[in-house]
Parts: structure tokens; sequence; C-alpha cells
């Protein structure tokens, strides 16, 4: 069976999306175990409580600024309390009442309300963060602030040198340590780290980092960026060109597999509408909204080295996917699967026979009919036993309900809509849970399970508990458009106008370098139209 996996959380955007995932975890345990189809000790630690009782902990280290303020100051304060002085070693004795299977306990003073948070008053991750957290989890710098006008971690070459201080890298790699050392079996990493600040050079030097000193273990890294960031603010938007870039470029060299997450509708200098989903009604200035819909992607994405039932692991996952130098993959989610309650799988797909009914997480503009080299998918939250609504002895209505299971009903659509692409794929039963603190920003025309109603209801909506979710990561023709419209951008930037940026540490030559490298990289991806296109292009330079 594949081992546990260690997070890193490297920013404030990271961390937004960290602690939906985590309460995401925290919700699943709720359920009985027997049930579980995805292994909680893939993402988590147990240990045991003052009474004997069994408790979980994230496997995590996150690094965060000074100036965090709120709840993050009580939170360490809490942390550095909460163990009993017979465990003063940490030996698994952790106090993470949310993540106690069983009835609920009582609640922590993080965590004290259970009803969902105002998105508005949701400023810092912390404030819907719904655990407590390792002594040892939580880092906080005092080189940087976390907001303010001066002081920033704003510039990609500011985060490199942050892990080149000799006191922050003996803190990292202690708790980096502390978690590896107590794995039964280390399959790899998950790097969150936001994309779009200085984070992406904390986010490179920890992937070489992670590189270097765990060879042959899997490195998972997901690049988030809000959905709306510096909208209207000419240097901050530059800023973010260039180290959403850079980022990419050295992320991507020292992980397995990297993935860009956003809800917004361009990493580029032209700003595009947000995405939107059609049983959603978020808010995309609101991070606590817009992080909360990557964590269930996020939690579906991760499913192929989760499962209990599975050798696959983290290595597997990204050999599928990463041949042909494409270390880069596109996230794609339906969120939540539009499916009719009480309808069979095929009657699902049937609806979607040309267009999956997903979307695109790449910050990158769709494309109609799109093609994919290789993808993972994985569909959960649908009932395994009602795969076919066609009765026995009459002719199915179509090849998909002619299909003997959920798991081969997927296949055979994926190999439909996406001929010659290699495919894997998952069915799971278990669903997204989304009790609170995840937000109640459902359409009304979905069920307490996220499925479809027939007609709208009559009555105050219930809460939406849980919701199907399908997902996939894919390398794909996209990441071409992605990739070279970023470098077609930067080339357009006078960086001489820019020379703080470049002040803080990024020699001119190594970022002409990196630009170079991106543009190698999008040709992994491009199909034979596009390849010709780009040699035209380079011939008129």
């Amino acid at each position: 069976m594949p081992g546990e996996a260690v997070t890193l959380q490297l920013g404030p955007y990271a961390g937004s999306a960290g602690a939906h995932w985590w309460g995401l975890q925290a919700a699943a345990l709720r359920r009985p175990a027997e049930a579980a189809e995805l292994r909680s000790s893939a993402l988590l630690r147990t240990g045991q409580a003052p009474g004997g009782r069994e408790i979980h902990t994230p496997r995590l280290v996150a690094l965060e600024l000074k100036g965090t303020g709120g709840k993050l100051n009580e939170m360490k304060t809490k942390l550095a309390f909460s163990y009993p002085s017979g465990c003063s070693e940490l030996t698994g004795a952790s106090l993470f009442p949310s993540l106690i299977p069983g009835p609920a306990p009582a609640p922590s003073p993080l965590a004290a309300a259970q009803e969902v948070p105002s998105g508005s008053n949701v400023q810092l991750w912390s404030d819907h963060l719904n655990v407590q957290l390792h002594p040892k989890s939580l880092y906080v710098t005092r080189q940087y602030m976390h907001d303010g006008d001066c002081g920033c971690l704003e510039a990609f070459a500011q985060g490199e040198r942050l892990l080149q201080d000799p006191a922050c890298m003996e803190e990292l790699e202690d708790r980096l340590h502390y978690f590896v050392e107590e794995c039964d079996y280390l399959q790899g990493f998950q790097v969150l780290c936001d994309l779009h600040n200085g984070f992406s050079g904390v986010g490179a030097k920890v992937t070489e980092l992670l590189c270097d000193e765990y060879s042959g273990k899997g490195i998972l890294s997901w690049g988030l960026t809000p959905a709306m960031s510096n909208v209207g603010d000419s240097q901050k938007n530059v800023y973010r060109l260039m180290n959403t870039a850079l980022g990419i470029v050295h992320l991507s060299t020292h992980s397995s597999l990297f993935c860009p997450l956003s809800l917004s509708g361009s990493l580029g200098l032209k700003p595009q509408p947000p995405v939107t989903f059609p049983y959603i009604n978020y808010d995309a200035s609101l991070n606590y909204h817009s992080s909360a819909i990557l964590a269930a992607a996020l939690d579906t994405l991760t499913v192929p080295y989760r499962l209990s039932s599975s050798q696959g692991s983290m290595l597997h996952l990204a050999e599928t996917l990463n041949f042909s130098g494409r270390k880069v993959v596109a996230a794609w989610a339906s969120v939540p699967f539009p499916a009719l309650h009480g309808s069979s799988l095929p009657d699902a797909f049937c609806t979607h026979q040309q267009d999956v009914p997903w979307k695109l997480l790449a910050s990158c503009r769709e494309q109609k009919g799109s093609s994919c080299f290789a993808q993972s998918v994985v569909l959960r939250g649908v009932c395994k036993d009602r795969h076919s609504s066609s009765s026995p002895g009459r002719q199915p209505p179509s090849p998909l309900h002619a299909c003997e299971s959920t798991e081969h009903i997927l296949q055979h659509y994926l190999h439909t809509v996406f001929p010659g692409a290699f495919s894997t794929s998952h069915v799971l039963e278990q669903p997204c849970y989304t009790l609170p603190p995840y937000p109640q920003f459902f359409s009304p025309l979905l069920s307490r399970q996220g499925f479809l109603l027939d007609k709208p209801p009559t009555h105050s909506p219930a809460a939406v508990e849980s919701i199907p979710v399908l997902a996939a990561l894919q390398a794909a023709p996209v990441l071409h458009t992605l990739l070279y419209g970023l470098y077609k951008d930067l080339q357009k930037v006078n960086t001489r106008r820019w020379a703080s940026f470049f002040s803080a540490g990024v020699e001119q030559d190594d970022f002409q370098e990196a630009l170079h490298k991106l543009r190698t990289l999008s040709q992994c991806y491009e199909t034979e139209f596009e390849a010709d296109e780009s040699e035209d292009e380079a011939d008129s330079d």
C-alpha cells in the first residue's frame, strides 16, 4: 500500500485553500470508517489523546509571514500550551478535536461557531480553519510582513533569499524531518504554493531542497493564484506576471508534476472574467470562496494516491502524465458534477456527449473540442449500484447504458470524448463533504447531497452537505496556449522599467534564460498546427 505524504503550505492563498482542504478531511472522518474509500493516513498522522482516544493531525508544514495577527497568533499560543506535560516529545499526542472520529467533541476556541462564516469577515486562512495543528506545523518568519505598503514578500528573488537564510532553512528542515521520520513509508510531498507573489521564490527553493534531499520521492506542486489579484495596479500586475513565469519554470523543474490552479480568467497582462460554475454562486473577490472550490478540486485530483484499495502512488500518477517533458499539467473540475437526483450515470454523461461538463482551472481560455495527450480522471459521489437505467431484456439506449460498471462507463465516455488519449480513471461513492466552515454558496437547485432537483424547492433549501465532483489532470495542448501566452506577454514588458523587481536579486540574464525555458516548455504541448504557427512567428521575429 502506498505510504504517506507530507504537505507544505507556502503563502496566504495557499493557506486558504489548505484550510478548506483540512476541513474536508475533518468532515470525511465524521463518516463511518468502513465506508471510507480514501486512506486518511495518506495526509493525516494518527496519535493518542489523553484518555487513549485516537486523534488525527495534518502532516503539514505551513510557512507564514509576520503580521498575520489575529487567529494565527492565537493559534500559536494555543499550540504551545495544548500538549500535556507527559507529551513533551510530541509523540503523536495532539489536540485536534475536529478530526476525532465519532460523535462531535466540544469545539475548540478556533472553531467554536459551527455556522458558515460570512465571507466578508474572513481575512486570514486561520479565520476558517476549523482544526488545530501540530506545534511543528506553523512557522512564522519575521523577515517580511503579511500586508502593508512596505516590507512585503512581493518579488520572486525575495522568496529565494528567505530560504537562503541559515536560520530559516534550519527551521524548515527541522520541521520537515520531524514529519518525515515518523512516516512508515514516505511516498512524497505535496507543495501548495502562492504563484503570484514572492512565495513563488520560496516554493522554488523548497522544491529544490526536496529534490536534493529526498531523491526518488514524488513531489507534486500546486501553484495557486487568487481569482482576482492586483486588478488596476500596474506594478503589482507586472510583478505577478514575472513571479508566475519564474515560479512555473523553477517549480516544474524540481517537481515530479506541477499544476497551476486558479479561478482567474487569465494569468497574463490582459484581465479576463473569472471562471463561473453553473451551480455555485461565489464571490470571486473573496479568497474564502475561490479557495474553497480549488480545495474541492484538490481533494478529488489527489485521489489516485490516497485510495484504500489501490497501489497507486504520487510517482505513479506523475509518470502517467509527465512523459515527453510535460511536467506541467492542467486541472479541470466540475463542482458539483451535474447529475439529476435518482438518475443513472449513463444518463448524466449522455447529456454531455461532446463537451465534458467541467471548467478549466488553469487561468486560460478554454478551447472547444479540446484534446489531450494523457489524463487522470476522478469521479466521486456517485452510486455504483445504480449505474444503468435500462430495463433487462431491452435494447440499451446507448453504448454507455450497456457498460457493466461505473468504472467501465467512465472509461468508455473518456475514450469517446478523447480518442487516442492515454486515460486513467477512478470512480468513488465517497462524495466531497461540504460541512461548515465550507461556504454555502450553492444553487437552490441542488439537493442536500448535491444532486440536481427536478424543480426548484417551494421552501427554503436545505444546506448542501456533500457534492459529487468530476475532476481531471491533463497534459494537453491548452498548456501551450497558457505557457506561450505568458512568454509573449513578458516579451512585451520593458524590464528596465521594473528595476526594483530585479534589485531583489534576479539577474537579467537569469530572467531571460527562464523565459527561454518557458518557451521550450510550451513547445512540449504543441500540436502540429501550433508548431507550424510557432515556426512562422520565429521567422518573423
